[in-house]
């Protein structure tokens, strides 16, 4: 088979090596090559600005994620690295999407299915290729699978098992509208049958119109009405049975409470194990760069969220705290109204002061500007962190919190979230 790679990153990496080791007649596409990740010797390469228009006579083109599937032009079939996963892998699947909240969940449902002792595979959106697991995969593990917006687009497939957490704007940059985001996280239910399960946020809209797409079972958590996972008096339930105490939890933040809820609902859904629940969730410390404690220095408490990239994330973090905020925030530009961000920010009455940073800094102080709250913030037109975290100690008190949550990607500054938030992590280190 012939096959096209387009575009040569982490992606398209992992997808060149599967389809090379499967022995099919491979060819990498792309409009750039990066240093970091070198096209290997003797590989057949085209490299194009309009790499996009040169991809016929090709049996497959696998896209990688960020790619919209409309803009190539082929004679053959787009595929991808997620359709390839799921016609190709015998283990059933758990999917979790949503736009935040969702690599949380997807490492709480494996944590508490592995304390059952299942083998589980937690791939996806998370950082792991999908197609570098795949060989490991015997028919009775079980996968979880982080699945953004990029994953889904033009998936041909959906999960047994299907996760939908809160959906807000977001990615606007890429998207053409939020219908189109909306659609596009639509396909993690799109193609279940009867036979397959929906687990959907309580009050979200876009959840609730994603969920009614699917034809699985149809369960809300965070809830009681519909049977699943939620919380009464301190402490998790699924349906009138107790399960354990919400102080098992490792992780700060009642969005984390509302997610172990979505987690233990799709865990219920392949066993029903109390133990092995409370066991889960106690084992889980978080992922990096989600609202992760860094130290403590002179009394004030600083926290590593730099995951965060959408105001969704920043509120959910701001809300976690009762203590005197500092918060840093900005970033690239997604398209993205900061409306709803401002308004949290002015009815959290704990917050101290904010740091603007980034592209973006503008535009959240004008969102702020409008509610008549100008004092509550300061721009900061330095483009080094190092500044910016010193200005956050200067402001911070005794008790208080330090908070960088930028709720905003972060292309203008870094090359990625994780590289904004190790930066973060030294400079707190060196105070």
């Amino acid at each position: 088979m012939k096959v096209a790679i387009y575009w040569y990153g982490a992606e398209g990496q992992s997808n060149y090596q599967y389809y090379q080791a499967k022995g099919d007649d491979v060819t990498i596409v792309t409009t750039s090559v990066s240093d970091d990740y070198p096209i290997p010797e003797g590989a057949k390469l085209i490299v194009r600005e309009d790499a996009y228009n040169h991809l016929d006579g090709f049996d497959i083109v696998v896209r990688s994620a960020g790619i919209r599937p409309y803009s190539l032009k082929t004679d053959g079939k787009i595929w991808s690295a997620t359709n390839e996963f799921f016609a190709s892998c015998k283990a059933p699947i758990i999917g979790v999407t949503g736009t935040k909240g969702k690599g949380t969940t997807a490492s709480l449902i494996a944590s508490i299915l592995e304390a059952a002792g299942k083998t589980v595979h937690l791939v996806g959106n998370i950082g792991i290729p999908p197609l570098e697991r795949l060989a490991q995969i015997a028919p009775d593990d079980i996968v979880v699978f982080e699945l953004s917006s990029f994953q889904l687009w033009d998936i041909e497939y959906s999960p047994h098992i299907a996760v939908v957490l809160m959906i807000e704007p977001d990615h606007l940059n890429v998207h053409a509208n939020m219908d189109e985001y909306v659609n596009a996280k639509a396909g993690i239910v799109r193609f279940q049958t009867a036979d397959d399960v929906i687990i959907y946020h309580p009050t979200n809209t876009f959840s609730a119109q994603i969920a009614a797409e699917g034809a699985g079972k149809k369960l809300r958590y965070a809830i009681p009405d519909d049977g699943a996972a939620y919380v009464r008096d301190d402490a998790f339930y699924y349906g009138e049975e107790r399960i354990c105490s919400i102080d098992v939890m490792q992780i700060p933040g009642m969005h984390n409470i509302e997610n172990a809820c979505a987690a233990i609902t799709a865990t219920f859904a392949v066993l029903n194990d109390i133990w092995s629940v409370e066991a889960g969730l106690q084992s889980f410390t978080g992922l990096p760069h989600r609202l992760k404690f860094v130290r403590e220095v002179n009394g004030v408490k600083y926290y590593d969220d730099n995951y965060s990239s959408a105001p969704g994330a920043a509120i959910a973090a701001m809300k976690s705290f009762t203590e005197p905020e500092v918060l840093i925030m900005g970033g690239y530009d997604k398209g993205i109204d900061f409306t709803e961000l401002a308004n949290a920010i002015v009815a959290q009455k704990n917050i101290k002061r904010i740091i603007l940073m980034g592209k973006t800094r503008n535009k959240i102080a004008e969102s702020l500007n409008q509610l008549g709250s100008s004092s509550i913030y300061e721009v900061s037109d330095d483009m080094t962190l190092s500044v910016i975290v010193q200005r956050a100690r200067e402001l911070a008190e005794s008790g208080g919190v330090v908070i960088m949550s930028p709720a905003c990607a972060s292309f203008d500054m870094f090359k990625n979230f994780s590289e904004r938030g190790e930066q973060f992590i030294q400079l707190v280190g060196e105070l």
